[in-house]
């Protein structure tokens, strides 16, 4: 019994020179080997389709979308059908159903042609669709039937019109006899078939037609009829005739040519599983060696190919790799292979690339497989390697001399006046050394000239992120983006936020060298925050605060909540119990939030 890999790849063959009865059958016999394979029921629905038996191309195509819904060609197979049954409406869903899973050209043609056959079948005889061919012409200059009607210029005008303008078929047919002619050609059919000329000698088969001299000359007739025997009561029946022989059945046998590449494919078959169990037992020189064997016993598999790539990735030789996966797309291209096996050459290809440290090249290969055919995992592979370039570039860029040049011009800029290219200069020197948290801290200050506040507020925050002590290491510019950052946000009127950062700012000034710029800072903070707070009550001021999630969070602490009711028969245990750092930054957040208020 043949191979599923062997009915198959005679099947293709038998399609692609239109020879659809076979096909058809070889498809079924593969389907009987694997009922499970959604390829081999598109295929069949194209050969199917072929034959112009839509109806059973059809359902093929509803079985492989059932099989395997996110497979576009299924849609494909399935919107062809439908279009040559003329369910436009459902073709067209068909279409658009599987761009949904899988956008590519071949589905978008589908699509268009089913929309331009709906639209362009609107003639009482449906016929209008034929005379839109653009070859429609050369098909009646090679056809014999129709070749000499074009002698005649008036006839090949009515052929242009009906080509500008369809719909007039009814009107321009109707006494032309030629016209049957020209929708045969157009059709594919011979329109002469249908009828039986005058004084033809055609009979239907398993006749036998009379020669001239005994159609005009019948059989002599007794001159007298026999007389009937007494007995007999009943004429004589007449003898059936004896049915004709079967034809014996024909013998098809494969030529020598045809049993040497078969069993050479099966040799190579047979080494590919071998090789591919080698594989999972890491034995990969023996697996590779086997894939090799098993390309030059049948070189029409690539899939020997992309294994022997695999086998040579996994050893880490990744310049043969490289060069087996070239091979197997440039054979696969000769051979027509399956477009995700390319893909599948050209994204290991890529792998390999990564692995030599050549980000470029495999940034290309990604690209190249993702043409062939978009594969999550190439995609994710793709994006990863970009990340890596661009990183590799930024770090590349880093050079903290060019750095500081770019913001001392910054800082000129600024005393200018010139506040937005001392954004671009700071901004160039934050790329040449980002580990410096002086550049984001002079372009806040160049943002919020700008009032560009969230800006602003982004970069302090930067600033105090590459280093959370500034302030301790460098105390004249340091603490500054502490301070900043509060400015920032008392501008925006976030006088709470503010207060937070001015507490963040103490607890880092251990040395309190700026003790008295954060209280400063505090006092105006706070007399914002009172004069915008001013006539609320205590339950509007509740409600207020306890929209803050951490306020809410604070207030249903049972710890918080029991100091909070002992502050209130007790105001001095308060005190107490900020030596706790941490129950200090929260009796602080309550305070700035107005819940607890001091005198």
């Amino acid at each position: 019994m043949a191979t599923r890999f062997a009915v198959i790849h005679l099947g293709n063959k038998a399609f692609q020179v239109k020879e659809y009865d076979r096909a058809i059958d070889l498809f079924s016999q593969a389907i009987a080997i694997d009922a499970s394979n959604h390829v081999l029921y598109s295929n069949r629905s194209a050969a199917r389709a072929g034959k112009k038996l839509y109806k059973e191309a059809l359902d093929d195509a509803e079985k492989c979308v059932s099989i395997n819904p996110t497979w576009g060609k299924g849609y494909a197979r399935k919107g062809a059908a439908l279009h040559g049954l003329r369910k436009y409406d459902e073709a067209i869903a068909a279409y658009e159903e599987g761009i949904r899973h899988e956008d590519s050209p071949a589905l978008r043609k589908g699509l268009q042609e089913v929309k331009d056959a709906k639209a362009n079948d609107g003639g009482e005889l449906g016929f209008t669709q034929y005379f839109r061919d653009p070859n429609l012409l050369g098909k009646l200059a090679t056809n014999p039937r129709t070749q000499k009607h074009l002698a005649d210029p008036a006839f090949v005008q009515k052929i242009q019109l009906l080509q500008q303008n369809p719909n007039l078929v009814n009107s321009l047919m109707s006494g032309d006899p030629r016209m049957i002619d020209v929708l045969g050609v157009a059709m594919g059919i011979d329109m002469q078939g249908f009828s039986r000329p005058e004084g033809s000698n055609e009979v239907p088969p398993g006749f036998q037609p009379q020669s001239p001299s005994s159609a005009s000359n019948p059989p002599p007739q007794p001159s007298s009829p026999p007389r009937p025997s007494a007995s007999t009561s009943k004429p004589t029946p007449k003898p059936e005739p004896a049915p004709a022989p079967e034809p014996p059945a024909e013998d098809v046998e494969m030529t020598e040519e045809e049993q040497e590449e078969a069993k050479a494919k099966a040799e190579a078959l047979e080494l590919k599983a071998k090789g591919a169990a080698l594989y999972k037992g890491k034995q990969l020189d023996e697996a590779a060696e086997c894939f090799s064997k098993a390309w030059e016993l049948y070189p029409k598999d690539v899939t020997f190919l992309t294994n022997l790539a695999a086998a040579y990735y996994e050893k880490g030789d990744y310049d043969k790799c490289i060069e087996t996966c070239e091979t197997a797309v440039e054979e696969g291209r000769s051979l027509r292979a399956d477009f995700k096996l390319l893909a599948k050459a050209l994204g290991r290809a890529g792998s390999a690339y990564h692995q030599k440290g050549d980000l470029a090249s495999a940034k290309k290969y990604f690209q190249k497989s993702l043409s062939e055919h978009r594969d999550a995992a190439i995609l994710t592979k793709l994006q990863s390697t970009e990340r890596e370039i661009a990183e590799a570039e930024r770090r590349a860029y880093i050079d903290p001399a060019k750095s500081a040049v770019a913001r001392e011009e910054g800082n000129a800029a600024f005393k200018g006046g010139d506040f937005a290219d001392a954004v671009k200069l700071y901004t160039e020197s934050i790329k040449r050394d980002p580990s410096d948290a002086r550049g984001y801290n002079n372009r806040a200050a160049a943002y919020m000239k700008l009032m560009a506040l969230p800006e602003a507020l982004k970069d302090a925050e930067e600033a105090i992120k590459v280093d959370p002590t500034f302030g301790k290491s460098t105390p004249v510019h340091g603490f500054k983006a502490y301070i900043r950052k509060a400015n920032i946000l008392h501008s925006m009127r976030e006088y709470t936020k503010a207060l937070d950062v001015l507490e963040e700012a103490t607890t880092v000034d251990t040395a309190h060298a700026h003790t008295s710029e954060i209280r400063s800072q505090e006092l105006k903070t706070q007399q914002a925050l009172y004069s915008q707070r001013a006539g609320e009550t205590e339950e509007q001021t509740l409600e207020r605060a306890m929209r803050d999630p951490e306020v809410a969070k604070i207030m249903t602490d049972p710890v918080m909540q029991q100091i909070l009711q002992q502050a209130q028969g007790n105001p001095a245990a308060l005190q107490d119990h900020m030596k706790s750092p941490i129950i200090r930054e929260k009796i602080m957040k309550l305070i700035n939030a107005g819940i607890i208020k001091t005198r």
